[in-house]
């Protein structure tokens, strides 16, 4: 998953050195090599993290954070999403936890959040690591979170459908009891499409039983953002 984008990523960069003067790349610092090949490639960028986020599993993911405002203004939020995912994997550690363009795709397998079988009810275990990512969420209140739920391909594709989108719900009113803002999320269950193992085997079957998070900047960010950067 993370070659694919390395790999595509890394043409990209080939791609925006050819369109920034070398002198410029030269003499600027590690930031402005940053968003001066996000004003160049921006739209490349998009393209590639559209294409290749989550290696295909989840192309509404890939297409919230596959949005680049790119610039000086992009790399400001870059810097702030950074330190989230930082802090998101020390918190914690079984998380797969990606930047992805200017947002975080967060990936929290069975053993982080699990649910009774066939139900929606969030395990003592599960509740205790979504509390671990309140004060993070907190820290980064100029942020939106799409929630995504999952399951195996066990049972009837209708059932399951509905029951993903029960416990990414679940998951959500969780984290809003805690005082985050209801406004901040949007749920959507996606049952068993965009499997990330096989479902022959019970190893495969707990992966693809998970909840994911799409991490991006509000309009509030984007535009303290760009006063920071001076737009």
């Amino acid at each position: 998953m993370k070659k694919s984008i390395i790999y595509s990523l890394s043409v990209l960069f080939i791609t925006a050195s050819m369109l920034t003067s070398c002198e410029a790349v030269k003499n600027a610092n590690n930031t402005q090599k940053g968003a001066g090949i996000g004003t160049a490639a921006g739209a490349i960028l998009g393209a590639v993290i559209g294409n290749n986020v989550g290696n295909g599993k989840n192309s509404e993911l890939g297409a919230v954070l596959g949005g680049v405002i790119g610039g000086v203004t992009g790399g400001v939020i870059g810097n702030k999403m950074d330190k989230q995912a930082r802090e998101i994997e020390e918190a914690i550690p079984g998380a797969e936890v990606e930047r992805v363009g200017e947002g975080i795709m967060l990936t929290l397998g069975e053993n982080a959040v699990r649910f009774d079988t066939n139900k929606a009810t969030l395990s003592a275990g599960a509740k205790a690591n979504l509390e671990k990512l309140v004060p993070i969420f907190n820290s980064y209140e100029n942020t939106n979170i799409v929630i995504y739920g999952y399951t195996d391909s066990t049972g009837r594709v209708e059932y399951n459908q509905t029951l993903s989108a029960k416990r990414a719900n679940s998951v959500k009113e969780y984290l809003t009891t805690k005082g985050l803002e209801n406004a901040r999320f949007e749920t959507k269950g996606l049952g068993v499409n965009d499997p990330i193992a096989t479902n022959e085997t019970a190893e495969g079957r707990s992966k693809n039983r998970r909840v994911e998070f799409a991490i991006v900047a509000n309009e509030q960010m984007i535009q303290e953002a760009q006063k920071e950067a001076g737009n």
